[in-house]
């Protein structure tokens, strides 16, 4: 094998029909979202003014979320998870028709753009863990780096075109625009995911209850490696994610026509580590890989924060962005190759407080800090917390710290070798296997 191909992106997975599918019906609604979650903190800036409202967006997503993450992953064990996408996808387009009649009214409300984040977050709550369960049931076992690299690709496709585009529909049309585009990408993504066949639950699934949250959980507390996974991930967001401030640093230089650089910036970093990910498949000490990511994010965020020349804070939010996705990636491959599947849908609601909590806070953190320290001190400091922090939780986790991938796959084997048995011993003799 040539050194480019060891490096290259693995396009193994688009030759599955329904994984293509998906694939474009998730890049486009992306795309979509990722101008519209520019939008609505420029909105409310312009309304309001105030670094702390625009902050508290994220608590306000962040309640229903606590409740409806566990909720949904329980729904995606026990459903078909292609279903459970459709609907919530549904849902999130009635809610982005909300923000264009809010956005065409004369006087539009803060308080809805509030109540409709919040329903945002409770429908994702249903719809992420069916998605994340949905995907490993779409692509073989040894090709999850694979899905983990085209997943953040198409994100980082969408993070970089969506927030670019943003930029400049909102410097120089209404928002409204903005929302109805958003609209239309829904229209697209429904149409594919009605074309995808049905992905049954695993077998015997155990009907959605309190019991089965529990059951979840405790799987979850029972893998050093999987809570080193939530707890790294939550340090760094929490501490070192800037972007409520983006609207305020912008100012510096030169307000709305810049504001969408830095959301692609963070993308720009993740599509340089994804289009060369091919490398990711040959690394196996994951933990370790996790820890020295989340320690270079958050100096990456320390160097955005102390630039004085737009391309050097460019480059900071490049270094976070690249830094974040080799973070991501081999947490997502902790997480695919580990988990059986009559779990994963529970665990993957567990996996989405852990991914969305630590940003949520993070963006009222940074609202907060800065009306203390000031915007570039509220970055600075906040990258630095998140470096010691992640030195903390090393010294903290050393099983995560020496955790090896190819152990944790075959425990996963195992542990779905045995439940299979022990379904076929429960199974009466003429009765098929579920397939």
């Amino acid at each position: 094998m040539t050194s480019k191909r060891r490096f290259a992106l693995d396009l193994s997975p688009l030759r599955r029909r329904d994984f293509r599918l998906v694939y474009t019906a998730a890049g486009v609604s992306s795309f979509g979202s990722m101008i519209t979650y520019v939008t609505i903190p420029f909105q409310l800036k312009q309304m309001t003014g105030d670094p702390l409202i625009v902050g508290l967006l994220g608590v306000v997503e962040l309640v229903p979320l606590l409740f409806m993450a566990f909720v949904g992953g329980a729904l995606a064990d026990y459903m078909d998870r292609r279903k459970l996408v459709f609907w919530a996808e549904a849902a999130l387009a009635g809610l982005t028709a909300l923000l264009l009649v809010n956005a065409l009214v004369g006087s539009p409300q803060v308080w809805l753009l509030f109540v409709i984040a919040g329903l945002s977050a409770a429908v994702d709550g249903i719809h992420r863990p069916a998605m994340d369960a949905m995907m490993p049931r779409l692509a073989p076992a040894e090709e999850m780096a694979a899905v983990g690299s085209l997943n953040s690709l198409r994100w980082q496709v969408a993070q970089i075109a969506g927030p670019t585009l943003a930029g400049l529909m909102i410097a120089k049309l209404d928002v409204a625009w903005v929302f109805g585009f958003d609209l239309a990408t829904y229209a697209v993504a429904l149409v594919c995911f009605g074309l995808v066949k049905a992905v049954a639950p695993p077998e015997a699934a155990e009907r959605p209850s309190l019991r089965s949250v529990v059951e979840g959980i405790r799987y979850a507390r029972s893998r050093p490696e999987l809570i080193g996974t939530y707890l790294v991930d939550i340090n760094a967001m929490f501490f070192a994610f800037p972007v409520a401030l983006y609207p305020w640093v912008a100012d510096r230089y030169g307000g709305a026509s810049v504001l969408g650089l830095f959301y692609a910036a963070l993308a720009v970093g993740s599509l340089l580590v994804t289009v060369t990910s091919g490398w990711t498949a040959r690394v196996h000490r994951h933990g370790l890989a996790v820890l020295l990511a989340a320690g270079a994010w958050g100096l990456g965020i320390v160097l955005f924060g102390l630039a004085g020349s737009l391309w050097l804070a460019l480059l900071g939010l490049v270094v976070a962005g690249a830094s974040d996705m080799i973070s991501g990636l081999f947490r997502g491959v902790i997480w695919n190759q580990t988990i059986p599947d009559h779990l994963r849908g529970r665990l993957a609601g567990i996996e989405m407080l852990s991914y969305l909590t630590g940003p949520m806070l993070g963006q009222t953190r940074a609202g907060l800090s800065a009306r203390w320290w000031g915007y570039s001190g509220a970055v600075v400091w906040g990258g630095v917390l998140c470096v010691a922090g992640t030195g903390a939780l090393a010294a903290a986790l050393p099983a995560f710290l020496r955790y090896d991938g190819r152990e944790g796959l075959a425990r996963k084997q195992a542990e779905e070798a045995a439940r299979a048995a022990e379904l076929a011993a429960l199974r009466p003799v003429d009765a098929p296997a579920a397939t």
